[in-house]
């Protein structure tokens, strides 16, 4: 029998889960539709200048994820946000170096899109990938964000419990818009390069004074409210930029010379499951992220480690079984 574990999305959440589970003996796959890693904790070379384009920092609460930071501190993979007044963390030299330390040694399948998740009878999982055939497995963990998850499971046309189901449904997203600048000289932005605003921009960063990059050509990140990005989602590039650039104006402090949007459709979570992961074992299915631990890379990543550890039992106790004959 295939025993390997599909993890869907190569995120902070899914990485993490992926980590916790090799470590554990199990086989693993992640699958990522993207040519990169980190989600949302991503990094963007746009010519000459180079932007953390989603999470900007990340703070730090919980126990068990302080442990995994001070790891990471110590391996030179994060640091303190260059404001010492505030209890944020940032990526060394930029967001996404934690997510490919993270990737390293994992059996990570890049641009591999899954459009179809289905189950047979016979308790295994067949995954439809796009341009790349099937995929199978014993259990299927999905760290993307629920909509995606549950459109692949409905082509596949796997039934949920009915109140789980219901549950999922009610996770909702805001989109996100980023805007990222290059400007001629150095931008406005306060000294320790992040500024938070209102209206229709929620904050803008100084890429170089945030310590991304050392020199020019100066970077700045723009990210929408929520509001903003709901309304104005689907509208062209330029008018985007020019509304969000004008709302900010005060802070560019040069010349722009190039601008670049990015969206996301699914960005912060509007609410949040009760539960840190939802793990059903009658179908070997799981789903975790920060719709489940909370709408911040903390959150992610505890969210992650919850379904590693449930599922980990599960394994530990199967192979219990069947070293005493049970199955």
């Amino acid at each position: 029998m295939n025993n390997t574990t599909v993890i869907i999305g190569a995120g902070i959440s899914g990485l993490v889960m992926a980590q916790k589970l090799v470590a554990a003996g199990a086989t693993v796959v992640v699958l990522e539709k993207s040519r990169g890693v980190g989600g949302r904790m991503a990094t963007k070379r746009v010519g000459g200048a180079v932007f953390d384009q989603g999470a900007q920092f990340f703070t730090v609460r919980d126990a068990a994820f302080t442990e995994l930071v001070e790891g990471w501190r110590e391996r030179g993979l994060v640091k303190n946000w260059p404001d010492s007044q505030h209890r944020r963390m940032v990526g060394a030299p930029s967001m996404t170096a934690v997510p490919k330390a993270l990737a390293e040694g994992l059996e990570i399948l890049r641009e591999h899109k899954v459009t179809a998740a289905r189950r047979h009878e016979c308790g295994c999982w067949e995954l439809d990938v796009e341009g790349q055939g099937i995929v199978r497995a014993e259990r299927v963990l999905f760290a993307c964000p629920v909509p995606q998850a549950l459109a692949m499971l409905k082509v596949g046309e796997v039934v949920l419990p009915e109140g789980t189901a219901e549950e999922l449904k009610a996770l909702q997203y805001h989109p996100c818009l980023a805007l990222l600048v290059t400007l001629a000289g150095p931008s406005a932005v306060p000294v320790d390069g992040l500024a938070f605003a209102e209206g229709p921009v929620r904050w803008i960063a100084d890429n170089v004074k945030k310590g991304v990059v050392q020199s020019a050509p100066a970077a700045v990140t723009i990210h929408a409210a929520a509001e903003f990005a709901e309304a104005n989602y689907g509208l062209p590039e330029a008018e985007v930029a020019a509304k969000l650039l004008t709302a900010v104006e005060g802070m560019l402090g040069a010349t722009v010379t190039a601008t670049t949007l990015h969206r996301w459709k699914f960005s912060e979570p509007k609410t949040t499951h009760v539960e840190r992961c939802v793990w059903l074992p009658e179908l070997t299915l799981g789903f975790a992220g920060d719709a489940f631990g909370g709408p911040k890379v903390e959150g992610a990543v505890l969210s992650g480690l919850a379904l590693a550890e449930r599922v980990g039992r599960e394994l530990q106790r199967l192979s219990c079984a069947e070293e005493d004959g049970e199955v």
